[in-house]
């Protein structure tokens, strides 16, 4: 079955079924090859897909030589640092933060947690006075704390904001304008999470990495580090097909050499290198996602493709 006999009868089978989807589309590395709506167009938040794009800042700015993998967090923001800190915090790394390997050993500052105040109005103060539970680099544990720690970490080096950064940097080159972007209290663009995009743009950042960071023949990020963060560089507890591993703020995929960008509630860009093909969807925060769209993606569309 064709490419695009596979995304229609996923179509068919999703409206079907009735499943929570607002839209999916397939790419390759230069176009849009089919978008379908369930619902209207709108740029909505895609939630931890967020940290792929800050991952890809990050990166820009080690090729730049402004941060290094072997940076310590301690070294960025040494007023932060408590008289009694724990040795261990002074080991953790830019690279721990990157692969969710901090040793803070607990999901800090999540969406909810925002919300409820969590960590304010001092998200910095606030991590460097946690217990390091770990061994930086031992353990993974999913957290959008190591994510923002980390785009702090680059504010501190490059002297800009992250959502500048990446304006000057990502989102300008993409034709992406300035996307709507949750800050913490004091300013600064959450690397965890919060940015808002419509599927196609969303979609665009798959589009890059499937290039080895090209985008429409203007270099974003370089082919190395594209392949370092979408590369698995730690393990992860395996609790369905989908926890493969981790990278640099990407998760990896059941298929051949594939890899995602993955937010909350369906927020998804999967990369089939091997077939020359990005695949995006956006979902509702409501509807039984991790039971209904999860099998129907990977039976019904991402498995058939890379068949």
């Amino acid at each position: 079955m064709s490419q695009i006999n596979v995304f229609h009868e996923f179509i068919r089978y999703a409206e079907q079924e009735h499943l929570p989807i607002e839209g999916v589309a397939i790419a390759d590395g230069d176009r849009v090859i089919e978008e379908h709506r369930f619902t209207p167009s709108l740029a909505r938040n895609i939630y931890s897909h967020t940290k792929s794009y800050a991952v890809t800042g990050i990166g820009v700015a080690v090729e730049e030589g402004l941060l290094s993998l072997d940076d310590r967090l301690v070294d960025a923001f040494p007023e932060y640092v408590p008289d009694d800190a724990q040795p261990k915090l002074g080991r953790i790394t830019l690279r721990h933060l990157l692969t969710m390997s901090s040793g803070f050993n607990h999901p800090y500052l999540m969406n909810e947690d925002r919300r409820a105040g969590t960590g304010a109005p001092d998200y910095m103060a606030y991590m460097l006075t946690r217990r390091v539970e770990r061994e930086p680099g031992s353990e993974f544990c999913y957290s959008s704390a190591d994510s923002d720690l980390a785009g702090r970490m680059l504010e501190q080096a490059t002297g800009e904001r992250l959502g500048e950064y990446l304006f000057r940097t990502v989102f300008s080159k993409l034709d992406q304008g300035f996307p709507m972007w949750e800050a913490d209290p004091q300013g600064h663009h959450i690397a965890g999470g919060g940015i808002h995009m419509t599927l196609t743009d969303m979609l665009k950042l798959g589009q890059v990495y499937l290039n080895g960071g090209v985008w429409h023949g203007r270099r974003i990020i370089g082919e190395e580090w594209v392949r370092m963060a979408s590369s698995k560089q730690i393990d992860i507890p395996v609790t369905n097909i989908w926890t493969c591993g981790y990278g640099f703020q990407f998760w990896m995929s059941p298929y051949p050499n594939a890899y995602r960008a993955d937010g909350a509630y369906g927020q998804i860009t999967t990369v089939l290198p091997d077939q020359g093909l990005v695949v995006a969807v956006q979902c509702p925060e409501t509807g039984d996602f991790d039971n209904v769209v999860r099998p129907a993606l990977h039976e019904h569309l991402l498995l058939p493709l890379c068949v």
